[in-house]
């Protein structure tokens, strides 16, 4: 398994926790919003095992909670859509030609129900979202002939620290408790186990965006 990042630290421990439960995996690290680095770290992949038989890109970023459309910076926007949604598109791109050369493979994109369902403490966050949702939909029909599988997965609320940042922020808004506030979040864990499974051959017949509490 491959594990990339650009928090080289993050990398190191994830690769050292996969290793300690018996799999095996790599560390890479990259900048999604950066071509370059998108295009070495897939060639890396490769040499390091041959082949890539799937994708999950759940690289993204939160920021600008709460802040009115009519206040939010113009640098906030493009932080969050390079991050979120030119970071897939890059990671698509690159990974596509090779997954079509090992036979077919399955990309999956981390989208949220912010900008898909409606709803999201951030514009620029919201928008990026409903973008990935968009590529992804594109994106499966243009590569299914080419023997791609691809799916966006919309997580519900979970208890990760970004989303946690922002709880913290309405906590002290609206003056209430933050674990009143986070006792209704879903564990990661759970959409680890839905990801598992979409780029897995059991999800042969899987299509299109899944949703999960």
């Amino acid at each position: 398994m491959a594990v990339a990042d650009c928090n080289s630290s993050g990398v190191v421990a994830t690769v050292r926790n996969i290793d300690d439960t018996g799999g095996e995996a790599r560390g890479f690290r990259v900048d999604v919003r950066v071509e370059g680095e998108v295009r070495a770290m897939v060639d890396d992949v490769v040499r390091a095992f041959g082949r890539i038989d799937g994708l999950i890109h759940s690289a993204g970023i939160l920021e600008g909670a709460l802040v009115p459309v009519d206040l939010f910076e113009e640098e906030t926007w493009d932080r969050v859509v390079d991050v979120n949604m030119k970071g897939s598109f890059l990671l698509c791109k690159h990974v596509a030609p090779v997954l079509e050369r090992t036979g077919g493979g399955v990309l999956v994109l981390v989208s949220s129900g912010a900008g898909v369902r409606g709803g999201s403490s951030s514009a620029a966050y919201g928008s990026s979202k409903g973008g990935v949702h968009g590529l992804s939909l594109v994106l499966a029909q243009q590569l299914a002939s080419r023997g791609i599988r691809v799916h966006a997965l919309c997580p519900g609320s979970l208890d990760t620290p970004l989303k946690l940042e922002v709880l913290k922020k309405q906590a002290d808004l609206e003056g209430r408790r933050l674990e009143e506030m986070r006792a209704g979040l879903g564990k990661p864990e759970g959409v680890g186990r839905v990801l598992a499974f979409l780029v897995s051959d059991d999800a042969d017949y899987v299509r299109g965006t899944v949703f999960t509490r």
